[in-house]
């Protein structure tokens, strides 16, 4: 687990500034504290800080091949390269240290571009191809090690693991994109492949990239999807059996490590099945942790002891005030661009716990993606089978008119919500699924922004997002069709950025082998129906750790990892919202409504109405501002999806 960062003058041969690329790479030490080194030659340099996690002594990048016509730096992990490292010795490849590193060098001497084909793991990486005069740049297929690019306007570009070694670049231009606005205050985080600033992009899971010589332009390939190929017919008996059989070999593929290895015990469903199948196949007891809140409205603990129990872990439980809230500014340097999951807090502190004694920790994410866990694909659902009643040609018109003049009535018994109920009708798959997962619905965002805000998005509309990758899916069964744009938007985007950034912030490598790729390609070529059924998410799953995990696990109400955000901002954290929210420097970018900020500020702190969630999206807002220093919004050029 590492920081990477380089630059390259695609014009030519250029020197690179070794001070700048030196402050590049140690903007990223808290990635890699153990040791660190850069690489310069003309027209080309690399940095890279290392965290040592397998072959501790032999690890040390930039790396090469024999001939060092190749150069590489690479954060994430390779779990085959076992496997890897003897097929490429059977083709005459010649290895000088037992690193997972080098065999992703000897793939591509072997294999080219293709070589991200053959590689099983959560990777990012760079690689200096100098016979050939080109750089190649990939990252894993489900997002779970960021990298960050930037092509400036004299030729060089540059790219690394964080937008702030990026941001290290004085030519980097800090303009803010205004439809990555429209983005985060739609989503809570701004979307792949855009970033906050115009002028830096995040290379899409899956994806690679290929620069050359005298060819400034990046070509972008994808080499991954998630396939939704349905199987050939099996009896609930045996996707259960061999559902356990491919979670066990997943868990058993991530233990791999010369350092202490653990995993995070939350006492839900996937961090419990993750703890279960290490325990299975571990001859040492696992090392698990877990967060306590002192507010039982927001604490699992007691179901996590009841795993380490069952399991005989070594099991470190430590207790957080539910009113930790002092982590805005660390959170808005962690993250480098707005960020409004407020579980970034907890998971922040959990990592904290988890690196006292490993430096590795398996976590449960992915397992809500793979089978259709949250509320909110039960909810969708629920209203598809509605939609599907009526074609969209009439419901459109018909529930779209009577959602227009009917009165909103929030305060009234949800049987006279008629507005909602018809403005749902109303809208395809898509569109609803985009109004389900918003923090600032499309009524909130239009009062949040200012009218000239609004004229500079020139028509453009967060969903736009989820329509591009709708349009490309490689199935039309609408849950895996929901399952699908969560995978493409709010797992890299929030989950897998979420976890990354809090787990480096100390040093810790994080796992997640529920999101092993050749797992969540066999996972979703199952049945929708094994999935999510009369109403219950996760089915197959639950009923596959029957015989691992108590019911109260796996049947008890979901309760996710979040924090009193409604309170806090009535009380402790009040003056402090209502500073940020109504700060003249934030009205002066020119973005918001300042009388609907006043508006929401004032309602929210009477308890008249709950603005929690909008209220902590500017309030984040305005944190990235103060910590960035970035310019106000430029027009836009016309709108087209992101590439």
């Amino acid at each position: 687990m590492c920081g990477i960062t380089g630059l390259f003058d695609t014009l030519g041969s250029r020197p690179i500034s070794p001070e700048l690329l030196n402050r590049m790479n140690e903007s990223q030490f808290h990635r890699g504290p153990v040791e660190g080194d850069l690489h310069l030659e003309p027209g080309l340099g690399f940095g890279h800080r290392r965290l040592s996690i397998i072959a501790l002594e032999a690890g040390l990048q930039p790396l090469f091949n024999e001939d060092e016509t190749l150069a590489l730096v690479f954060n994430g992990e390779i779990y085959n390269f076992r496997e890897l490292r003897a097929e490429l010795q059977g083709l005459g490849h010649v290895f000088r240290t037992p690193s997972d590193s080098e065999t992703i060098v000897h793939a591509y001497e072997q294999w080219g571009e293709d070589c991200v084909q053959h590689l099983r793991g959560m990777f990012a990486f760079a690689i200096w191809d100098r016979p050939n005069k080109t750089l190649f740049l990939a990252r894993d297929r489900l997002g779970i090690k960021p990298m960050h690019y930037a092509l400036l306007d004299d030729g060089m570009f540059a790219f690394g693991s964080e937008l702030k070694s990026l941001l290290c670049l004085p030519n980097l231009k800090r303009e803010i994109d205004p439809l990555a606005v429209e983005d985060y205050f739609a989503y809570g985080y701004v979307p792949e492949p855009r970033t906050i600033f115009t002028s830096a992009k995040k290379l899409l899971p899956g994806h690679t990239l290929t620069l050359r010589v005298g060819q400034p332009m990046p070509q972008s390939k994808q080499f991954w999807d998630v396939p939704f190929t349905a199987h050939a017919p099996m009896s609930e008996r045996e996707m259960e059996e061999e559902l356990v059989v491919r979670l066990r070999e997943a868990v058993q593929s991530h233990l791999i490590a010369d350092v202490p290895l653990g995993a995070f015990l939350s006492g839900g469903v996937d961090s419990s099945a993750v703890v279960a199948m290490m325990a299975g196949v571990s001859d040492k007891p696992v090392n698990t942790c877990a967060i306590a809140f002192n507010d039982p409205a927001f604490d699992e603990s007691e179901y996590a002891r009841q795993v380490a129990e069952r399991y005989k872990t070594n099991h470190q439980a430590e207790t957080v005030d539910k009113d930790d809230y002092g982590l805005i500014d660390t959170l808005a340097a962690l993250y480098d661009e707005p960020y409004a999951d407020s579980s970034a807090i907890p998971t922040y502190r959990v990592c904290q716990l988890a690196r006292k004694r490993v430096t590795v920790a398996l976590s449960g994410d992915g397992g809500d993606e793979n089978f259709a866990g949250y509320r909110r694909h039960r909810m969708t659902m629920g209203e598809q089978r509605v939609r599907s009643m009526l074609p969209l040609a009439l419901r459109k018109p018909v529930f779209g008119m009577l959602g227009k003049v009917y009165p909103k009535a929030d305060w009234a018994p949800q049987m006279f919500r008629a507005k909602t109920t018809f403005e749902a009708l109303a809208r395809d798959l898509t569109e609803g699924y985009f109004h389900g997962v918003s923090v600032n619905n499309d009524r909130v965002r239009k009062q949040l922004f200012s009218s000239t805000f609004q004229q500079r998005l020139q028509g453009y509309r967060a969903v736009e997002v989820m329509r591009g990758y709708a349009a490309n899916a490689p199935t039309d069964d609408p849950l895996s069709m929901i399952q699908y744009l969560d995978m493409k938007t709010y797992l890299p985007g929030d989950i897998l950025t979420k976890v990354d950034r809090a787990s480096m912030a100390h040093a810790l490598e994080v796992r997640v082998p529920l999101l092993d790729h050749q797992f969540v390609e066999w996972v979703s070529g199952l049945p929708s129906s094994s999935k999510l059924r009369n109403g219950e998410g996760k089915h197959v799953f639950k009923k596959a750790l029957e015989p691992y995990l108590s019911e109260d696990i796996l049947y008890r109400k979901k309760m996710g990892f979040s924090i009193p955000l409604s309170a806090w901002l009535r009380g402790p954290l009040a003056d402090t919202m209502r500073r940020a929210v109504l700060n003249p420097a934030l009205i002066d970018t020119g973005i918001f409504n300042a009388s609907y900020l006043q508006q929401i500020v004032d309602e929210h702190l009477a308890g008249t109405k709950d603005h929690a969630v909008t209220l902590w999206s500017v309030l984040m807002f305005d944190a990235f501002l103060r910590k960035n220093g970035a310019a106000s919004t430029p027009a836009p050029a016309p709108v087209a999806q992101a590439a």
